[in-house]
C-alpha cells in the first residue's frame, strides 16, 4: 500500500542568543547560514531597526576550543568592521558587541543586494515599466535578454562597485568573500535609522510596488571571512572572485564587468600593479578548471 504523506514540516527556527531571548518583541530571524544567524531586530528602541548576527556554538568541537575560536571570530570581524568605518569604507556600523556570548548588532542598511537589484532590473523593460518574464538557465540561473548595449545605469552602478571595492583594499581589508550577494545597495536619501527615504516611503514598499532603481550607494557586508592584507596576490583573488560571481549570477549584465575594473584600476595608487596580478589568478583559474 502506498502512503501518501504531506510536505516535511519546516523546521524550528534558531533562537536567538540571551539577553535577546527575553526581547520582546523577539528578534525575526532573517537568514540562517552555516557560520552565523541573522535577525532583525532594534536597538535601544523599536524606531531603530539593527541586524543581530550571532555564531552560535559548534557542538562537534571542544568547548574550550568553540568557545576561543568564536570570540576570536566575532572580534575579527568587528574589528575590521571599525576600521573600514573609520577609514571611510561604506559598511555598515557596528552598534554592539557581546564577543564571549557570540553576537554583534549592526546598523540595519535599507535596501537590496546588489545580486537582488539586478535580477529585478533584468525582468523589467524600460519602456513602459512593463515586467516581463525571466527564462531559467541553466544551472537555476535567471537569464532575460535585453537587446542592444548594457544599460547606463546598469554601468553607473558598476562604476561605484570598482569603486567601493578599490577603496576597501587601498585601507588594506581584502574581504574573502566578495560576491553580490554581500554588496548591498542603499537608495538615495534612505535614512538608516529608521528605514524611511526623504518622500517617506519603506525600501520594502518600492520594492512591493515593482520600483526599480540602481541608483545609491553601494555597502560591503558579511565580514566573517575577511582580513587585513597589503598582499596584491589578496586583493587579486577577491577581484577573481567577484568576477566569477558575476559570470555565473548575472550573465547578462557580464560584460559591463570591464566598468568595474576600470573603476577599481583608478580608485588608488596601486590598484594597476593588482589588475595585473589578476590576470595571472585568471590563468591558475582557467588551468584548475581545465584539469579538474
Amino acid at each position: 500500500m502506498t502512503t501518501i504523506t504531506g510536505p516535511a514540516p519546516a523546521p524550528p527556527a534558531p533562537s536567538p542568543p540571551p539577553p535577546f531571548h527575553l526581547s520582546t518583541p523577539r528578534p525575526e530571524p532573517l537568514i540562517q547560514g552555516a557560520e552565523a544567524h541573522i535577525y532583525t531586530t532594534y536597538f535601544l528602541h523599536p524606531s531603530n531597526p539593527c541586524i543581530l548576527k550571532y555564531r552560535p556554538s559548534k557542538p562537534y568541537r571542544h568547548p574550550i576550543l568553540d568557545a576561543r575560536l568564536t570570540k576570536h571570530r566575532i572580534l575579527s570581524e568587528a574589528r575590521t568592521l571599525v576600521k573600514c568605518r573609520r577609514e571611510g569604507v561604506s559598511v555598515p556600523g557596528v552598534l554592539a558587541l557581546g564577543a564571549e556570548e557570540g553576537w554583534m548588532l549592526l546598523e540595519m542598511v535599507e535596501g537590496g543586494t546588489v545580486k537582488e537589484e539586478l535580477r529585478r532590473w533584468g525582468r523589467r523593460e524600460r519602456k513602459g515599466g512593463e515586467v516581463v518574464g525571466a527564462q531559467e538557465g541553466v544551472g537555476g540561473r535567471e537569464e532575460v535578454g535585453r537587446a542592444g548595449e548594457i544599460d547606463d545605469e546598469v554601468m553607473g552602478l558598476m562604476r561605484r562597485i570598482g569603486e567601493a571595492v578599490g577603496r576597501m583594499h587601498e585601507v588594506g581589508v581584502v574581504h574573502g568573500d566578495l560576491t553580490t550577494s554581500n554588496l548591498m545597495l542603499r537608495h538615495p536619501g534612505r535614512k538608516a535609522t529608521n528605514g524611511m527615504t526623504n518622500e517617506g516611503a519603506s525600501w520594502g514598499q518600492e520594492q512591493a510596488a515593482g520600483m526599480v532603481s540602481l541608483e545609491g550607494e553601494i555597502v560591503l557586508i558579511d565580514f566573517g571571512l575577511a582580513g587585513q592584507s597589503v598582499q596584491d596576490e589578496d586583493k587579486a583573488v577577491d577581484l577573481y572572485v567577484l568576477e566569477r560571481a558575476f559570470g555565473s549570477t548575472h550573465p547578462d549584465v557580464e560584460e559591463g564587468f570591464k566598468e568595474v575594473l576600470r573603476a577599481y584600476g583608478e580608485s588608488y595608487k596601486g590598484a594597476r600593479v593588482v589588475l595585473k596580478r589578476l590576470e595571472e589568478v585568471r590563468m591558475r583559474g582557467r588551468k584548475k578548471s581545465m584539469i579538474g
